[in-house]
């Protein structure tokens, strides 16, 4: 396997005609107070300082648009992405874990509906995310992004005749992000669906062929290894449709990875670390 590039510090910031998408897993990014009946057990919230270094890592990506999950609400994802940088949204669940977006300042997007059929179980105790859904306002036209949090558990094997729940319960998911993918086809959009979704997605796999079931998809990190937290597959993907699969930039994708290692600090920031990519958007073609 190749190693994608790591980027460790600073990225140059895009051309006025390039847009730079980004997801990122902030890992139980909250107020709440440890032990409270809203927290797994062993979650510990973040500290002041800590969150103070998400800040600065966002500020660092130089993204347009991240595509976050695992963050309690628009008012503490404002401590990661500054109102005097970023617009955010962010789904309506009544969970810890929800979706959302921040959106650098100056750069148009209406909010649609979010995607809350990805909550197969909605009667549980601790619900499934929705997923987060906005139009980005681009030259030539706009361009639909989904930011998704999907199962965990479940990073490879099949989706159905399977005795593992997680997977049982990915299964469940693909036909929702399916008929969100046909509907965005059907419209000749240009969109994205990233975010964390908890799954590899190499040569062969059911979840994605699942996906491209739906129309034809181009996913950045095939036949890559990332660089986070020593090394592995992807589980953040950005998955591209419609006219979007030309507008990515070759040998774009970065993994932005932190400068404090040890173990206590991949739950102090975040076991996921930011995945970008790059379009080329001028004139909308």
């Amino acid at each position: 396997m190749r190693i994608v590039l790591v980027l460790l510090l600073f990225a140059f910031p895009a051309r006025a005609e390039d847009l730079k998408l980004a997801a990122w897993n902030l890992s139980w990014l909250t107020f709440r107070p440890a032990g409270g009946e809203d927290l797994p057990e062993g979650v510990v919230p973040k500290r002041a300082e800590d969150i103070d270094r998400l800040r600065d890592y966002a500020l660092m990506l130089k993204a347009d648009v991240i595509a976050f999950s695992e963050v309690d609400g628009p008012e503490i994802a404002a401590r990661v992405f500054p109102a005097d940088r970023f617009r955010i949204h962010i789904t309506g669940d009544h969970v810890v874990q929800r979706t959302g977006f921040a959106v650098r300042r100056g750069l148009a997007f209406t909010a649609n509906a979010d995607l809350v059929g990805l909550d197969v179980y909605p009667t549980a105790r601790f619900h499934l995310r929705s997923a987060a859904d906005i139009t980005l306002a681009l030259p030539g036209g706009g361009m639909r992004l989904l930011a998704v949090h999907l199962k965990a558990g479940c990073r490879q094997g099949a989706l159905t005749g399977t005795s593992v729940p997680a997977c049982e319960t990915l299964g469940r998911q693909l036909p929702v992000l399916e008929r969100w993918l046909r509907a965005r086809t059907a419209e000749g959009a240009a969109f994205a669906v990233l975010g964390d979704f908890n799954r590899w997605m190499e040569a062969g796999d059911p979840f994605f062929a699942g996906l491209a079931s739906a129309g034809a998809l181009a996913r950045a990190d095939v036949g890559l290894h990332s660089p986070c937290w020593g090394g592995g597959g992807f589980l953040d993907h950005v998955i591209l449709g419609g006219a979007a699969q030309k507008w990515l930039l070759p040998g774009s994708l970065r993994v932005q990875v932190y400068r404090e290692t040890g173990a206590a600090w991949k739950d102090r920031l975040s076991d996921h670390c930011p995945v970008s990519v790059k379009l080329h958007v001028a004139g909308g073609a």
